[in-house]
């Protein structure tokens, strides 16, 4: 079985952040999301994956996964020119796939746990599609499942102002390449694109075997900055405790907190996990770094709070400020020159800086 990614798309609700990164490749617990994604195709055994790229900067993909041979997999990389879909995105993987069987998995998905007894029930079943839905609170915003009286998917509805369920379909699907020739048969929905959700429609039409599985756990479309923090936020529910840095005074450090090589954490600084501390980077005495903060590579938080919030790699906090609920990109500066009383919250995309 072969594994797709897509790692395309504008990102829109994450800008200014994915003006320069594609939005797969953000961090979420210091790891970019697409290689949770990665990490979760490989534990399965699948190990020949395609990447299928996007035009905002498809060369930081290539720059951080390279051939795949340091995630332990043989990467394949396919540009997709415009974001017309995800059937549409599906299609460039045609030669890619040959005659395997394949799983698609949408990059910015989180999902808790992994895909093994899914990977096992479709290898092992004559299905000709799996999916994977999710129980949510806001069906319009998704594809939604429609089961009849037994209990079998007969439909998938794409965003429903009337929903026939509250099961959402994630981006978490087994194939084999018969949905290819549902692909090629595709119009354009009304949004322009072509729905891999049609595709499917048209297989249960058909009469081919999909069939739906429950997740177990929880499930994440990191799409907006919201849905980032809370993803941010359940992968550090699960974070195991680690220290690899240099901690001056241990009673600064409560809960589960990761702390990478070469951090050091000055006496009178306060860390409250579930916390991740990224490699190289320094927090100074008096900074409160409080629970569900990721803080990354090579930064110096020298004043300030940081709470619920994912500061990037390389950042400089130098400011007398609660930070809360925000997203700083990489190499950003943050000063103050005086005590604020009010939390604030930013946004702010690569290289930004601030002075209050």
């Amino acid at each position: 079985m072969r594994g797709v990614i897509l790692h395309g798309g504008y990102g829109t609700k994450l800008r200014p952040l994915t003006y320069s990164y594609p939005k797969q490749l953000l961090p979420i617990a210091n790891k970019p999301i697409s290689q949770y994604v990665l990490e979760n195709l490989k534990k399965a055994g699948i190990l020949d994956i395609a990447l299928i790229l996007g035009n905002i900067y498809p060369e930081k993909v290539k720059d951080h996964y390279g051939t795949g041979e340091k995630f332990g997999v043989k990467i394949h990389y396919i540009q997709q020119e415009q974001p017309r879909g995800i059937a549409q995105a599906v299609s460039l993987c045609k030669k890619f796939v040959d005659n395997d069987p394949f799983v698609l998995y949408l990059g910015d998905n989180l999902l808790q746990g992994d895909i093994n007894q899914l990977y096992k029930k479709f290898k092992n079943s004559n299905s000709d599609a799996l999916l994977l839905l999710c129980e949510v609170n806001n069906p319009s915003q998704f594809g939604i499942a429609k089961f009849n009286h037994s209990g079998k998917l007969v439909q998938l509805v794409e965003k429903p102002k009337d929903p026939p369920s509250n099961f959402a379909v994630t981006g978490i699907y087994f194939f084999k390449p018969v949905i290819f020739d549902f692909i090629n048969k595709l119009k354009p929905s009304w949004r322009g694109e072509l729905e891999i959700t049609d595709a499917i429609h048209s297989m249960l039409e058909s009469g081919y075997n999909v069939k739906y599985e429950k997740v177990k756990g929880w499930w994440k479309d990191t799409g907006t900055p919201n849905d980032f923090l809370e993803a941010n936020g359940l992968i550090l529910e699960d974070l195991i405790p680690n220290n690899e840095g240099l901690v001056e005074d241990i009673d600064s450090v409560r809960g589960n907190v990761s702390i990478g090589k070469n951090s050091v954490i000055k006496k009178k600084a306060s860390i409250k996990g579930p916390a991740i501390i990224g490699e190289n980077t320094v927090i100074e005495k008096d900074v409160c770094v409080g629970s569900y903060s990721s803080i990354g590579n090579n930064c110096k938080i020298n004043k300030g709070e940081i709470e619920n919030s994912i500061i990037m790699d390389n950042c400089i906090i130098d400011a007398n400020i609660k930070i809360t609920n925000s997203l700083i990109g990489p190499f950003s500066n943050i000063s103050s020159s005086s005590y604020h009383l009010l939390g604030k919250k930013f946004i702010l995309a690569e290289r930004s800086s601030i002075k209050l």
